[in-house]
């Protein structure tokens, strides 16, 4: 009984350093080829998702006219004239980039220059050597000191804030006492 087990066990080990010297893989059984297939889906990413994907440049030497759109983090260094949407990403302004255009991303760091309208969903950035011309819309700014800012801000509330104005309009909405439905004489 003994005896039969360990050429087997044996015969095992050397079919799998066989593989292993000729650089194949050991073939998997059916079961764990599925196993592998499916961990392998889940490991992929899809096609627009860019979460770890280092940002697009834009270099110091082109110059755009146009739109940009896209779902990506940029770095720009050249010139555009136009427009800049990447709605929910983050936008750097180098310090050599020069725009005439509007910007709309979810985040905008400036070290060059922008003149004209800049929306930041959630903050904008003029760092010291960085210049803008023109109104900015966020719900966070941040100007270093030596950075060169005309135009206006408006402050937009923040994700948070609009969850507790829900939370307000929720208690709002809630049913009246008889006291509260009295009007009110000024």
């Amino acid at each position: 009984m003994w005896g039969k087990k360990k050429p087997d066990t044996t015969q095992a080990a050397d079919a799998e350093s066989t593989n292993l010297q000729t650089n194949q893989p050991p073939k998997p059984a059916s079961a764990s080829w599925e196993g592998t297939t499916k961990m392998n889906k889940d490991v992929m990413r899809p096609a627009g998702e860019t979460a770890d994907r280092a940002p697009s440049r834009l270099g110091s030497s082109l110059h755009l006219k146009g739109e940009i759109s896209g779902n990506e983090d940029l770095d720009m260094d050249g010139i555009v004239e136009g427009l800049v949407d990447i709605d929910e990403r983050k936008l750097t302004v180098g310090a050599t980039a020069k725009l005439t255009a509007d910007v709309i991303a979810d985040e905008v760091i400036v070290y060059g220059s922008v003149n004209g309208n800049v929306r930041g969903k959630g903050k904008i950035e003029i760092k010291k050597d960085g210049s803008v011309n023109g109104d900015l819309t966020t719900a966070q700014i941040i100007i270093e000191d030596g950075a060169y800012f005309k135009g206006s801000i408006e402050i937009e509330k923040s994700a948070e804030k609009e969850g507790d104005k829900n939370v307000l309009s929720r208690t709002a909405s809630a049913p009246a006492t008889p006291a509260s439905m009295e009007p009110r004489s000024n």
